[in-house]
């Protein structure tokens, strides 16, 4: 599944300025882990990640403007990434006979 990573509420600022891109498409991230840095007048701030996942689309680049709802990142959901199908999940079960001595 992926995941599309926006700007979150700011505060007053309405426009903020993307000074730095902390990940690289492929790069593996945690729930919380920071994207990007973004600046306003008043302060800067690191943008965290809602979800772990896997990097597959940077949609801003260093000098950028963006606002609240602005899309900054897509992940590839780390559920998906770590999904086993059902089939090759069942453990094997010995019959009696194989372990009887």
């Amino acid at each position: 599944m992926t995941i599309q990573v926006t700007v979150p509420d700011v505060g007053e600022a309405g426009d903020v300025e993307v000074i730095e891109i902390l990940v690289k498409i492929g790069d593996v991230v945690a729930e919380d882990d920071s994207l990007v840095v973004l600046e306003s007048d008043k302060a800067s701030m690191e943008i965290p990640s809602s979800h772990a996942g896997k990097v597959v689309s940077i949609k801003v680049k260093e000098g950028d403007s963006v606002t609240e709802g602005s899309l900054l990142v897509e992940l590839e959901s780390e559920d998906v990434l770590t999904e086993v199908p059902a089939s090759s999940s069942q453990p094997t079960v010995a019959s009696k006979s194989d372990n009887a001595n």
